[in-house]
């Protein structure tokens, strides 16, 4: 058999420069989309490039499919506060009345978050309730990170997939952003549009426990306030039950507990109708069972991200 014969240095040095540019850009370009006045189609795809640079630099490795990971969170972190780049073009656009419709139906004619806030209300210690439900939406910033992590250090052998599963969750979560916008319960209450007052129960929390600090948390966390549909809370804590639970039955319970009740605290709380969890719901199940026709694309790719990573590696 004849030997393969290897890149000249000069081709491998244009790949890796290339790949290494692509990176770069991928970490610039949405940092500075405001201030250049960037595209938003050519941030998106600076974004989505950056972690096949990656793979074209590295070889595989656990570090490499952690770097690919994180690189991918950068773009979704990006990405999907690119809508609410100009508030009124994309208020042009935002659905308000939709979860509406549909959470009074499955309120009985009264929508769940306003059940839970006035029983709850009832509650002599609702202060410390309050208090228990909004860290445990706050906890959801590092939720599904650490459950990579637990099962990238415990079960190695399954952190690729669970990664691959978690970032298509918030992927297509994201075109659900721009393609749908929609607004939260608390919004549409400010607007007077649900008729009936639903609080935004974590703003008092957040004054109360952060003091002169949360209007800056509130204001770097905020992004895009008219991501609502699907809830991405619900959606990625349920993708890291389900995998937590393929790696072990206790991290299965752990994980399922935790998203259950996140799922009541985002109701409670006024931050997503019932309906965004159906709807986060659905996303999972999607991307769970899409993954076996999505593999001849993935594996498309794939081969073609291997002969650049060859060339780049001489």
């Amino acid at each position: 058999m004849k030997a393969r014969s290897r890149p000249s240095p000069a081709l491998r040095l244009a790949v890796r420069a290339g790949a290494a540019t692509v990176v770069a850009a991928a970490v610039a370009v949405p940092l500075l989309r405001k201030r250049l006045r960037v595209p938003a189609p050519l941030t998106v795809a600076a974004c989505a490039a950056g972690p096949l640079a990656i793979a074209v630099l590295h070889p595989r490795t656990r570090k490499r499919d952690v770097a690919l990971y994180a690189m991918q969170m950068w773009a979704f972190i990006m990405v999907h506060e690119l809508p609410y780049d100009d508030p009124e073009r994309l208020q042009s656009r935002l659905r308000s009345r939709y979860p509406i419709v549909i959470d009074r139906a499955i309120g009985l004619g009264r929508l769940p978050n306003v059940r839970l806030q006035k029983g709850m209300a009832r509650l002599s210690r609702v202060g410390t309730v309050n208090r228990i439900l909004t860290w445990a939406h706050w906890v959801w910033f590092f939720e599904p990170y650490l459950a990579l992590t637990w099962i990238l250090l415990r079960h190695p052998e399954r952190f690729p997939r669970a990664a691959r599963q978690m970032a298509a969750v918030f992927d297509f979560g994201c075109i659900g952003y721009f393609a749908v916008p929609t607004a939260p319960p608390w919004w549409a209450s400010e607007q007077g549009l649900t008729g009936e007052k639903v609080e935004r129960i974590m703003i008092g929390v957040g004054e109360d426990t952060w003091r002169s600090a949360w209007p800056k948390m509130y204001a770097v966390l905020g992004g895009n306030p008219w991501a609502a549909m699907p809830s991405l809370h619900f959606a990625t804590s349920a993708m890291a039950a389900i995998s937590l639970a393929e790696a072990g039955p206790v991290e299965g319970a752990v994980g399922c507990a935790y998203s259950l009740t996140l799922g009541f605290a985002l109701v409670y709380l006024g931050e997503h109708y019932v309906a965004d969890l159906l709807a986060g719901a659905g996303l999972v199940a999607a991307v769970r069972r899409g993954e076996p026709l999505a593999e001849p694309a993935v594996h498309a790719v794939t081969d073609g991200l291997r002969r650049l990573e060859r060339l780049a590696a001489g």
